[in-house]
């Protein structure tokens, strides 16, 4: 089992900055994937950003890429996402989730379906 602790969020104006943080605990994969995804009210969960834990590969959703940025610690077993230039449109609860043992991650996935732990979420709220 894997556990997924998210900090970070919060309430901030358009054209802010927040850094959310994700630790896992438990057995993590090595070679897993690593992602933040978001959910907005009456809105299906979707992928923001992911990392591979050890390859060199990142993949962002076309609606924050150039704002949001994401980046791995594997020492801390943490990834981090930097949010800048934040949108209104960015209001969401972000979840943070990672891939489970025995699917190596070459090429970061966004697809929530690939994911087989989730953290509780950190709520990104942004006023214009």
């Amino acid at each position: 089992q894997v556990q997924l602790v998210e900090s970070g969020g919060g309430s901030v104006q358009a054209g802010g900055s927040l850094r959310l943080s994700c630790t896992a605990s438990g057995y993590i994969y090595a070679s897993s994937c690593m992602g933040w995804f978001r959910q907005k009210p009456g809105k299906e969960r979707e992928g923001v950003a992911a990392i591979s834990r050890r390859y060199s590969s990142t993949v962002y959703a076309a609606s924050v890429k150039g704002r949001f940025t994401i980046s791995r610690d594997n020492a801390k077993n943490t990834v981090y996402l930097q949010v800048n230039s934040l949108k209104p449109e960015d209001t969401a609860m972000y979840y943070c989730a990672i891939t489970g043992v025995g699917r190596t991650c070459m090429v970061a996935e966004l697809s929530p379906d690939e994911y087989n732990y989730w953290g509780q979420g950190t709520q990104v709220t942004v006023s214009s």
